[in-house]
């Protein structure tokens, strides 16, 4: 029986005017976008969390700072794409990974299968092995009112 391993991931990041709205990957319609210091995809960063914490290789602020200015307006993906050599250096693979973005606007289901297939390919898994859904705060706190989105995500690695 291959061996698994389970990680769970988290990000939250204020929304502001002049930034492009980026999550998981995908670039989308919206009058405002993520604070961050790379492009403040939190759908992304979530997982990669997820991803490192999966393999015991701690955390995303760990392999890179926001105090480095060689990952400044990085792209979120293109920090995926090392954590997945990561894991593959590891002899680790993704079997399943389900994520959740919590925002009020803009809507977001007309959006996720090409979320879906952006962090699969970049992954290098199958799109069905990813989930990508969305929840409201209904009115509630910063993200009900519109200043801030989060995103969660859990996954499941096997053994390559």
């Amino acid at each position: 029986m291959a061996a698994v391993r389970v990680g769970i991931g988290y990000d939250y990041h204020r929304l502001v005017p002049g930034r492009k709205l980026i999550l998981g990957g995908v670039e989308i319609p919206f009058e405002k976008g993520l604070a961050g210091h790379s492009d403040g995809d939190v759908l992304t960063h979530a997982l990669s969390d997820a991803l490192l914490g999966a393999a015991g290789l701690g955390d995303l602020g760990q392999h890179f700072p926001d105090s480095d200015p060689q990952w400044k307006d990085i792209r979120s993906l293109e920090l995926l794409a090392r954590i997945a050599g990561l894991l593959r250096e590891k002899g680790l693979r993704v079997a399943q990974a389900d994520t959740v973005i919590v925002a009020e606007q803009p809507k977001l289901a007309g959006y996720f299968e090409k979320m879906r297939a952006t962090l699969a390919g970049t992954l290098g898994i199958a799109p069905e092995r990813l989930n990508v859904k969305a929840k409201t705060t209904e009115g509630q706190e910063a993200i009900g009112r519109g200043e801030a989105m989060a995103a969660h995500a859990v996954v499941l690695l096997e053994s390559a």
